[in-house]
C-alpha cells in the first residue's frame, strides 16, 4: 500500500516542481538595472554632452546624470525613459550653465522597480573661455576739453592681471591707431580704465592686450562738442519783452548755426530763434540774439556741428520768469 500511494502522488510533485522552476525563472528575470557611464563629448566652456548605457533587465526603468564639480555631484538632469527592454541601450543628456576651464565630475543612474543602480564616476574639464573686449566711454559726447574715462572689461579665462593699451586715431580716421599713454593692468574681474584729462576732437579708440593671445576690442568714437557759454541780458522779464541771448562756443567755428530753444511741454525742446556764429577771437566764436519772451520757462542754446572733427553742443539750461506788465 505505501508503494502505491507514492505512485498516485508522483504527477502532484513533478506539477509542483514545474511551478517552483517557473516562479524561481520568473525571479532571476526580474532585476535592478545595469548604468554605465560614459565619456562626455562636444565639450564647449559652457557646457557638454554626457553619455552612457541603460540596460533596463526588462522593466520599466528611468535614468538621469548627476554632475558636479566634486563627487558630491549637487546638479541632476531630468528624469528620462530608458524603456523596458533587456539589452543595453546607449543615452544622452546634454549639461549647460558650465563653468569655463573646471573639471566636473558625472555618473549615470538607473532604477527600477527591482533597484536603483549607479555608474562608475567619471571626469571632464570644460574649455577655456576665449578672451574679449568691450569698452564704453563717459560722458560720450564729451564737452571740448574737458575730461573723460574709457571703461571696460576683458573677459574670459585668465582675464585678471593682464596689460591692455588703450590706442587712438583723430578724425577723418585714416592713419594707424596710436598708442596713447602707458598700458594697465585689469583686476580680478578683467577691469580696467583709462582717464582723458582734456580731449581736444573727436577720435576713434579702442584697447588691445598687450601679451599673447592678441585680443583687440571694437572701435570706440567719443565724440567732441563745441563748449557753448550762454549768457542772458535778465531772467525776469516782463512778458513780451526781449531778451538777449549771447556767449562764446569753444574751439572757434565762426559760421556754424545756433538755435535758441524753449522746452515744451511734452519735456522736448522748440526752436524759436536762430542765426550763425561770428569770429570773436583766435581760440572762440561768439552769437548773441534777441528773442522775445512771451512765457516763462526752460531755454537753452544749441550749436549745430558738422564737420567730424567735433559734434554739435549744447549751452547751459536758463529758467526765464516772466512778470506782468
Amino acid at each position: 500500500m505505501p508503494a502505491m500511494q507514492a505512485l498516485r502522488r508522483l504527477p502532484a510533485l513533478a506539477a509542483l516542481c514545474a511551478a517552483a522552476s517557473l516562479v524561481t525563472a520568473g525571479a532571476a528575470s526580474a532585476a535592478a538595472p545595469v548604468a554605465t557611464t560614459g565619456a562626455a563629448s562636444s565639450i564647449s566652456s559652457g557646457g557638454a554632452i554626457v553619455a552612457g548605457t541603460v540596460d533596463p533587465n526588462a522593466e520599466r526603468t528611468t535614468y538621469y546624470f548627476e554632475y558636479g564639480t566634486t563627487r558630491r555631484y549637487g546638479s541632476r538632469t531630468p528624469d528620462a525613459n530608458a524603456g523596458a527592454g533587456a539589452d543595453p541601450r546607449r543615452v544622452t543628456a546634454r549639461l549647460g550653465g558650465l563653468r569655463p576651464n573646471t573639471v566636473y565630475h558625472v555618473r549615470l543612474v538607473a532604477s527600477n522597480p527591482s533597484g536603483v543602480r549607479s555608474g562608475a564616476n567619471r571626469q571632464f574639464r570644460t574649455r577655456p573661455q576665449p578672451l574679449g573686449l568691450q569698452i564704453v566711454a563717459a560722458p560720450n559726447p564729451v564737452t571740448f576739453n574737458f575730461a573723460s574715462t574709457i571703461t571696460g572689461q576683458l573677459t574670459g579665462t585668465g582675464n585678471a592681471g593682464r596689460a591692455v593699451q588703450l590706442q587712438t586715431r583723430p578724425f577723418p580716421y585714416t592713419a594707424a591707431f596710436q598708442n596713447v599713454g602707458n598700458a594697465v593692468v585689469t583686476d580680478a574681474n578683467g577691469a580696467f580704465a583709462f582717464p582723458l584729462l582734456a580731449v581736444p576732437a573727436t577720435a576713434q579708440y579702442r584697447v588691445q592686450t598687450v601679451q599673447e593671445p592678441r585680443v583687440t576690442s571694437p572701435v570706440l568714437v567719443l565724440g567732441v562738442a563745441v563748449r557753448v557759454k550762454t549768457n542772458v541780458s535778465t531772467t525776469r522779464p516782463r512778458r513780451g519783452r526781449r531778451v538777449r541771448f549771447s556767449g562764446t562756443i569753444r574751439p572757434a567755428r565762426p559760421g556754424a548755426l545756433f538755435a535758441i530753444q524753449k522746452q515744451n511741454s511734452r519735456g522736448g525742446w522748440s526752436t524759436i530763434a536762430g542765426g550763425i556764429t561770428r569770429t570773436g577771437g583766435a581760440t572762440f566764436s561768439g552769437f548773441s540774439k534777441r528773442v522775445r519772451v512771451r512765457r516763462g520757462g526752460a531755454y537753452r542754446v544749441f550749436v549745430s556741428i558738422v564737420d567730424g572733427n567735433l559734434v554739435s553742443g549744447i549751452g547751459r539750461t536758463v529758467v526765464l520768469r516772466t512778470r506782468r506788465r
